[in-house]
């Protein structure tokens, strides 16, 4: 098990992950090497709408926030948010902050949930810009000019 949870997408607002019960004794910044984020996680509401998700590309590398959580079970209140295991499977993966490799939770669309040509809502996007005290100065450029649905 693991005590931290890597979030790339909307969970990067502070205050959507104490809205959702999730709580945690410290935010950093770190990096998931070997991934890149995208927008092709479809919404089961609103046709051509997606929510991040990450996929696998060598030379990629996905900025985000590294919390750690107050105890081991706290990220199985995060399942119900992220459909687990329906429409995202949660793994365990290595991140990369500044004293080292931490291992985390990291939660990734099931293929039959993806497809592309899909763009994020402004107001979900705004969830992922609200990550930008963790966020290198580029990725946080490139997010704010994601064109929108």
């Amino acid at each position: 098990m693991s005590r931290f949870y890597f979030a790339y997408g909307s969970n990067m607002n502070p205050q959507r992950m104490a809205e959702r019960g999730m709580q945690t004794l410290s935010a950093q910044a770190a990096s998931l090497s070997g991934w890149q984020l995208c927008f092709n996680k479809r919404c089961p509401v609103t046709a051509g709408t997606a929510y991040a998700n990450i996929v696998p590309v060598a030379a990629g590398r996905v900025p985000g926030v590294l919390y750690e959580l107050a105890n081991l079970l706290v990220i199985e209140r995060m399942d119900p948010f992220e459909n687990w295991p329906e429409r995202y499977r949660r793994e365990k993966v290595g991140v990369q902050v500044s004293s080292g490799i931490v291992e985390t939770w990291v939660y990734i669309a099931n293929p039959e949930w993806q497809q592309e040509g899909l763009r994020p809502q402004r107001w979900y996007l705004n969830h992922l810009l609200a990550g930008r005290p963790w966020l290198p100065p580029e990725h946080y450029e490139t997010l704010r000019s994601t064109v929108c649905f």
